[in-house]
């Protein structure tokens, strides 16, 4: 391997840890994903559940997340509710069909979701148009609505609340989403089965 090579390599990884180092040291975001831990436990307790959204490497972190809470994190568990919209390939591509491709989450939104749930729509840009659209879709009709950024939050930064990873990087962003989703699904895990854990 060349030496060019090697140092691109320590480089993404320094770069990597150095922006998990931000979010270490920024105590707002630490308190929103406190509170937002506190939300989703709150909805689950009420019979609600965690609904995540997302685009390209976005919608992968999505589905990952929502599978947390629908199989496990850190102990054997009940399952937890929660889901990613545009799974249902069917229904994405009828949906984009026939309303447009950013109505693909609005529309699954709109069916599936009631006030008792937390909608977490992931973003590195925040100008995604079919999170744009969730987002209004939410705000009709009251679902408690949080999305994950990038730095700047885009067009939805001052729309809905936002959680801003201290990033640019659409590489490192995703890396500090995955971060805080993991301790968001442990924390939520932790306090809802209490004592359960052995």
């Amino acid at each position: 391997m060349s030496g060019a090579v090697m140092t691109d390599i320590r480089e993404q990884i320094a770069a990597s840890i150095a922006a998990k180092q931000a979010v270490l040291a920024d105590a707002t975001l630490l308190s929103q994903l406190e509170s937002l831990a506190a939300r989703c436990l709150a909805s689950l307790r009420n019979g609600g559940k965690i609904i995540f959204a997302g685009n390209g490497g976005s919608f992968a972190d999505s589905q990952h997340l929502s599978a947390e809470f629908t199989s496990r994190l850190r102990f054997d568990r009940a399952p937890l509710p929660s889901l990613a919209l545009g799974t249902n390939s069917s229904s994405m591509s009828a949906i984009g069909n026939d309303y447009g491709y950013d109505q693909v989450f609005a529309r699954e939104l709109q069916v599936i979701a009631s006030p008792k749930d937390v909608f977490i729509g992931l973003t590195t840009s925040g100008n995604s148009p079919n999170l744009i659209s969730a987002v209004d879709v939410a705000k009709r009709f009251d679902i408690p609505t949080v999305i994950w950024t990038g730095a700047t939050g885009g067009k939805l930064r001052g729309v809905v609340e936002c959680l801003h990873m201290p990033s640019s990087d659409t590489a490192r962003i995703q890396e500090c989403h995955m971060l805080l989703g993991h301790i968001l699904c442990g924390l939520v895990e932790h306090g809802y089965f209490r004592g359960t854990e052995g």
